[in-house]
């Protein structure tokens, strides 16, 4: 079970995953050791599954942001899934949820001819509704 110090460790390592264990400690009320200490804890508990830097998809190349929501054709959804683990530089996230779709992914792509192409190889294997992203609110 987390307590409260642990909460905040989560918080300020979101904020920040490159912070010192040493200013994570001040800002938390801890050692630089003891929140160090904390931080492995829960790295081995699993709570904390590992680390990101966020990227600005615009800058970094990917202009154009997509949501996709994807209606699969059959019940055997592994053509799908094995076409997704080949498009690792356009989908951001997958997420298989209920409600509107079997599928919905976060998309990115230089741009609209490559999203285009890839619309065009994804209906090989499902019908879908894309959402373009204007502007990030």
């Amino acid at each position: 079970m987390l307590d409260s110090t642990d909460k905040r460790i989560l918080e300020e390592l979101a904020k920040d995953g490159r912070i010192s264990m040493k200013k994570l400690g001040e800002k938390v009320h801890l050692t630089g050791q003891a929140a160090a200490n904390r931080v492995l804890r829960l790295e081995e508990e699993g709570v904390i599954e590992g680390y990101t830097v966020r990227l600005n998809n615009r800058k970094s190349g990917y202009a154009v942001q997509a949501f996709i929501t994807v209606f699969t054709k059959s019940f055997d959804h592994q053509p799908f899934l094995s076409f997704v683990e080949t498009q690792h530089s356009y989908i951001i996230n997958n997420y298989k949820i209920s409600g509107d779709g079997c599928y919905l992914m976060e998309c990115k792509f230089p741009s609209n001819e490559e999203l285009d192409k890839f619309l065009n190889d994804l209906t090989r294997y499902v019908n879908y509704k894309v959402s373009i992203v204007i502007n990030k609110a």
